[in-house]
């Protein structure tokens, strides 16, 4: 195919006398910003292209020929080497905006934003192709760098769904494009998490175009220290990807290498990498001094001449141009720079508003309805135990599904994974898409979903979620590859721009969530403070202390409440399958959109006490606070108010120990704080001595720093509140069950023994 096509697709065919011009003058505009900006903001970083110039018109290639093949929408992810170049000379962003963000002069989504440095912001921007528009869109990212690149693919995905035809993708209409770093793509293994999942049902976007921007250095570091491998993409080699080596002076051998990776991106649906080999003329940022730690290296480039230079100079060898008219076309670019600066200086405070990466105020989240009818809960509860006639169901999961026939009945009995699908069921039926992955989904970590069925005989697969769908919605479900920081950013990506789906991941245990932090640190919590961005994405993280050990024990609550501001996430431990079902109803309607952390059990998935009625899925709604439901006609006879999260309230009202002067409340969302829900609580007990605070975690873990002030200004300061728990650990678990079990007993123990508590009251 490659041999054909460098016949059939003009690869190595001369530019002729014209687009060797408009390179020249491309490059010169590349060049010409750079030298401007470090003349005008003399010491500001900016992360310069120079030595890589060539990068900007291989986009413009690339917008080109994806444009020339039917392309509507490119994708783009890269960090902040030649960043503000990308911005404004392949994005449109105007120089004006680029000038005002240098001067000090930011433009905010609303008052309480935080915004971020100019070389991480995103843009949208339009390019004319023939007779058709191309949007482009450049993804914000962090400095982290590759961890945008699960990012973009799923921002990609998303954009790939066809309008009207729930289901369908396009992969030929979005094209995703990967800027890389020398030193980053072997460095960081986020790079090769992504490749894996380039060619999975789940994640695969039809190929993304890659190009490394080949400097040969990485800040300080030289690439005999940065890699093991000779070349920078030879990670590559072992996904089969096609790999293009350029030289970054050459713009014909450029331009050729975009032609061929895009023409091979349109025949195969593959990933494709161009390895764009240059340099760094300046030091990492413009304050650095390359010369202290590689002297020689850049003693030969100072002596080398720049690209734009470099092209130049075999135009007038070619007879394409002279001497002057190169000159004069640099100058020319110069000038027009330094009089855009000019005007902007004398304009500066009533420039046109430019157009970041769409953004909006944050407005106060408005309630919605969660309740279903009773008869469509009956209804869709019927279609998903009904299998076609050819089927076979595995004959022991056949009777477990049965079992909810009867749960829909009088005695009640819906558990989790029951409750999920009609949360699903009753959102697809309504036109919302619904999208889950994660390790083990299909099935489930502990085989409570059971999504997906297979035939015992056949191995056919059924999914009865999909039947659900009505024709604006669809039901995707996918094993994820074994990964969390790229499916994780995959997710989050594809819900910033699927507004009408509800899209979940489910790590296979809430312990294993901290391996994609990045993504949780840099984009999920931080994104519309920083960059006016909107998700829905939720994390279902399995959590719970039942002696399984240290490394399935804990989601790490305490860090996603030490995250939480501005209304940025949600944080929630449910502790019945009724208030999972609105929890994820709620989820799906309530704008504006949120993540969602959602602490999900483990031991109670099939508890009997812990199951939920028909009656409660119609009827009732998602409440932020449970209040003691066996003490409702004995309130005066309660002397502390025991609050806790999840499945401990199960394990201290079956204890043989239980008294009759404690009420446990259960604080089903942690974040926002539900302050007037606990206050109302707290008021309806006028016998209350004292409140504590119980929890399964450690004390430096778990909810307990995040909860002790909120729940002493709003159970009453003059109480104080009480810590009853583990006391502080390095390991989030004992490794022993014997050693687990005896901590529990104590715990419970100590919250039903009214006359000793386990530590003094803190009133600080």
């Amino acid at each position: 195919w490659f041999r054909v096509s460098f016949r059939e697709h003009n690869v190595t065919r001369e530019l002729s006398v014209d687009e060797k011009k408009a390179v020249l003058h491309r490059l010169n505009e590349v060049d010409g910003l750079e030298r401007f900006l470090g003349r005008a903001y003399v010491g500001a970083r900016r992360f310069s292209i120079e030595g890589t110039d060539l990068l900007v018109p291989m986009l413009d290639e690339v917008i080109n020929e994806c444009g020339k093949a039917g392309a509507r929408e490119i994708v783009i992810g890269m960090a902040h080497r030649g960043r503000l170049n990308v911005l404004t000379n392949v994005m449109g962003k105007p120089y004006e905006a680029l000038y005002a963000e240098f001067e000090g002069h930011h433009e905010q989504q609303d008052e309480t934003a935080t915004g971020d440095v100019k070389y991480h912001l995103g843009y949208e921007g339009v390019r004319l192709v023939g007779d058709h528009e191309v949007q482009l869109h450049l993804v914000p990212n962090p400095s982290h760098l590759e961890v945008v690149n699960p990012v973009v693919e799923g921002v990609a995905r998303a954009r790939q769904r066809v309008p009207g035809q729930p289901g369908k993708r396009d992969e030929s209409l979005v094209v995703p494009v990967a800027i890389h770093g020398d030193a980053a793509f072997p460095g960081e293994g986020v790079v090769a998490e992504t490749l894996n999942i380039s060619r999975l049902a789940g994640y695969r976007t039809g190929g993304t175009i890659h190009i490394i921007v080949n400097n040969q250095v990485g800040f300080t570091t030289d690439p005999i220290e940065a890699r093991s491998t000779h070349y920078a993409s030879d990670l590559a080699k072992g996904f089969e990807i096609p790999i293009f080596h350029v030289n970054g002076d050459d713009a014909q051998a450029c331009l050729q290498a975009v032609r061929l990776a895009c023409a091979y991106r349109a025949k195969f649906r593959k990933d494709v990498l161009i390895d764009l080999v240059g340099y760094r003329r300046h030091g990492h940022n413009e304050t650095d001094e390359p010369t202290f730690t590689q002297p020689k290296l850049y003693a030969q480039i100072k002596a080398h001449p720049t690209v734009p230079q470099a092209w130049a100079k075999r135009l007038v060898a070619e007879g394409v141009m002279t001497a002057e008219e190169t000159a004069a076309d640099e100058k020319a670019v110069f000038d027009a720079y330094s009089d855009m600066h000019k005007h902007f200086k004398a304009a500066l405070g009533t420039a046109e508003k430019h157009a970041p990466w769409p953004a909006e105020s944050t407005p106060t989240p408005r309630s919605v309805g969660t309740l279903v009818d009773a008869a469509q809960l009956r209804e869709m509860n019927e279609l998903l135990l009904t299998y076609p006639p050819d089927f076979t169901p595995h004959p022991r999961l056949a009777k477990t599904l049965e079992r909810r026939r009867d749960a829909l009945g009088d005695a009640g009995g819906i558990d989790w994974g029951h409750a999920e699908a009609l949360a699903f069921g009753s959102l697809l039926r309504n036109g919302a898409s619904v999208r889950i992955t994660g390790q083990d989904a299909e099935r489930g970590t502990f085989s409570h979903r059971h999504a997906v069925l297979s035939d015992v005989q056949t191995g056919q697969r059924y999914i009865p979620l999909a039947g659900l769908a009505s024709p604006t919605a669809a039901f995707e479900i996918y094993n994820s590859a074994l990964s969390e920081t790229a499916i994780l950013g995959f997710e989050y990506g594809f819900s910033t721009v699927a507004e009408d789906a509800l899209v979940l991941w489910e790590a296979q245990f809430g312990d294993f969530v901290n391996v994609a932090q990045p993504i949780i640190d840099q984009f999920l919590v931080s994104d519309r403070a920083k960059w006016g961005l909107d998700s829905s994405v939720v994390l279902l993280l399995p959590h719970g202390h039942e002696g399984a050990g240290p490394e399935h024990s804990s989601a790490r609550p305490e860090r996603f409440l030490q995250l939480c501001a501005e209304r940025n996430i949600i944080v929630a431990y449910c502790s019945t399958p009724a208030q999972y079902f609105h929890l994820l109803r709620r989820q799906a309607l309530r704008r504006p959109r949120r993540p969602l952390i959602c602490l999900t059990p483990k031991s109670l998935l099939r508890l009997p006490q812990a199951s939920s009625t028909l009656g409660e899925l119609a009827n009732g709604k998602f409440m932020p606070v449970l209040d003691d439901p066996a003490m409702t006609d004995k309130r005066d006879d309660v002397r502390r108010l025991a609050f806790c999260t999840g499945k401990l309230y199960y394990d201290m009202v079956a204890s043989s120990s239980r008294s009759q002067h404690v009420a446990v409340v259960r604080v089903e969302e942690l974040y926002p704080w539900p302050h007037e829900e606990i206050v109302r609580i707290t008021e309806q007990y006028p016998a209350l001595e004292e409140v504590v605070w119980a929890q399964e975690e450690p004390r430096n873990q778990g909810a307990w720093t995040y909860v002790q002030p909120r729940l002493r200004a709003s159970a009453g300061a003059a109480l104080g509140v009480t810590y009853i728990g583990r006391a502080e650990r390095a390991s989030t678990a004992e490794g022993y069950k014997d050693a687990h079990d005896a901590e529990q007993a104590r715990i419970i123990a100590d919250v039903m023994n009214v006359n000793e508590p386990a530590l003094e009251p803190v009133r600080a």
